[in-house]
Formats: C-alpha cells, sequence, structure tokens
C-alpha cells in the first residue's frame, strides 16, 4: 500500500492489556490545573521502568467538570489493578494533593471495578477530614494550609489497551520529528488515548531481550540507521530517521482510530517531505493479543 508516495508495510503493531482509568483535575485555574496534571504524569513513559504509562488526555472547560473549575483529564495504565492503585494513590498524594487549590475526581463513575482515590490520602488529615455523600459517591475534605483538599474516594477502573504504535521512517532526523509532531497534533484530538513519551514521540524504540541477562529490553537495532551494516538492517540507504509513537487507550478501537489520524497526518506530509515508509513494532506475536494491522487500519 502507498499513501502519497508512502509505503505503509505489511505489518501490525502489537500491542498488550493493561487495566486504566481517567482523573480529573481541578484549580483555581487553567495553569495550576495544567500544572499539577504534568506532575502527576511525569515519569510515566513505560511500565518498563517507571511502572505506569500516563499522559494528559485534554484540558476541561469548567462546564465539563464536577466543581466547576478550570480542569485537566489525565489517563494512566498499568498491568494490572493492583499496580494501576498504588500509582494512582502515590502520585495524587504527592503531586496533586500538595498542588495549591486542587481537586481530585474520578473520570470513570460507571466501572463495575474501583480502585482508591482519595480513600486513603484522607488519613493525612490527621482526623480532621470529613466525608461526604453526594448522589452515591464518597467525597472526603481533607484541611491542608491553603483551604481544603477535595477528593472524589473511589475512580473505576476500565480494561485497557497499551503498547500501540507506529514507525516514521524519514530521509532525516528534521523531517522524521516534523512528521511526528504532525501526527501527534491530530491524535490528540481522539478520545479516550495517551501518547505516553516526551511529547508523544520515542527515538529509542525497543526490541523484546538483550544480550545482557539483566535487561528485556534493548534497542531496535534493525531500525537504527548508524547500524546499517553491522546488524540485520530493516532500512533502506536514504531511511537516516526512525522515530516511533505509542499510543495506550481505552479500547482497542480508539487506538484504531488514532493510529488512523496518526498516519494519515504523516502521509499528507508524503514523500516531497522525505517521508518514506511506516511501520510498526512486530514481535512475532509474541509480546501481546491485540493486533494493528497498518494495512487494514488506512484501507
Amino acid at each position: 500500500m502507498i499513501i502519497n508516495g508512502v509505503t505503509i508495510d505489511e505489518t501490525f503493531a502489537e500491542a498488550f492489556p493493561m487495566k486504566g482509568t481517567r482523573l480529573i483535575i481541578t484549580a483555581l485555574n487553567a495553569k495550576w490545573a495544567m500544572i499539577s496534571a504534568q506532575a502527576f504524569t511525569g515519569f510515566a513513559t513505560s511500565v518498563i521502568a517507571c511502572g505506569c504509562e500516563a499522559g494528559i488526555e485534554r484540558e476541561l472547560d469548567p462546564s465539563e467538570t464536577p466543581d466547576g473549575r478550570p480542569g485537566v483529564s489525565v489517563l494512566i495504565f498499568a498491568m494490572g489493578g493492583k499496580g494501576l492503585a498504588k500509582q494512582v494513590e502515590t502520585r495524587a498524594g504527592q503531586c496533586i494533593l500538595t498542588s495549591p487549590t486542587s481537586a481530585l475526581f474520578s473520570g470513570l463513575d460507571n466501572s463495575e471495578k474501583e480502585i482508591a482515590l482519595g480513600q486513603n490520602l484522607r488519613y493525612f488529615g490527621d482526623g480532621f477530614q470529613i466525608s461526604k455523600m453526594i448522589d452515591g459517591k464518597r467525597y472526603w475534605r481533607i484541611p491542608v494550609m491553603d483551604g481544603e483538599f477535595l477528593t472524589q474516594e473511589k475512580t473505576g477502573v476500565h480494561d485497557s489497551v497499551g503498547g500501540g504504535n507506529f514507525l516514521v521512517l524519514a530521509e532525516s532526523q528534521a523531517q522524521a520529528l516534523a512528521a511526528c509532531e504532525a501526527a501527534i497534533e491530530e491524535m490528540r484530538k481522539i478520545p479516550n488515548v495517551i501518547m505516553p513519551f516526551p511529547g508523544g514521540v520515542v527515538r529509542s524504540g525497543s526490541k523484546v531481550g538483550s544480550k545482557f541477562k539483566a535487561l528485556n529490553a534493548s534497542t531496535n537495532d534493525a531500525f537504527c540507521p548508524t547500524l546499517k551494516g553491522q546488524t540485520k538492517s530493516d532500512l533502506s540507504p536514504e531511511v537516516e530517521s526512525v522515530m516511533e509513537i505509542v499510543i495506550d487507550g481505552l479500547t482497542k478501537e480508539d487506538i484504531d482510530k488514532a493510529m488512523r489520524v496518526g498516519i494519515q497526518a504523516v502521509c499528507d506530509l508524503g514523500a516531497e517531505n522525505g517521508i518514506r515508509r511506516i511501520s510498526a513494532g512486530n514481535y512475532g506475536g509474541k509480546l501481546g493479543p491485540y493486533h494493528f494491522h497498518l494495512q487494514e487500519i488506512m484501507a
């Protein structure tokens, strides 16, 4: 398949099951809601070393938040419910409870499974915390030095998908980055997904395994332009830069949509802007049960 001179490889991106939740962070103004959200989602690019993958989904108008203040929606994913609960509680306590004027709510209220949100954070109130039930949901008011921290007791958990991806192969580093930036701009318009790496883009794409026993992942040498001639390369002579976009979503369909608009944005730049191919992280079906076939998505 070729779109605007860009070859779409006959391959698939391989993804795996995760548990995810959406949180809504509000504050006195949009600036402080975003500061809190950025702190909460920091160091959350990959479960390989971070324990979770998290990112900002979108900014929220006051009309969209539980307390009528400016807000930010964030998504956070982990390999299991217990791991997710630990990450949510730790990050909420260190990054949202501490952030001036912040409040914290669940963005997934109708899930069958729930984990603690403010349930344990309430103990920071040292006995002065109080709770209220509103529409069947419990909220905690925790006294802090700037007033009080309002948080919902629990948040829902959703069976999710992590690791959807595609690779952009270009003639230069600048062209690969420009293409990825165009893709991210469009992909951020799709709800229920995040691209957890810095700016949504990762240059250090990995393969499963390593020559070093202590590592379970290592550099994807087949796509490293400086290793042409030293390894079994998957790059043609004119390709000098490869970058990857990784997507986590609440459903497989959400990732499908995000990949489609992202790949289309790259193809819109086309071969005239140095974009040669679109490929994907394929590990022979051993990494995960979710397979995103590029040509089917773009058909």
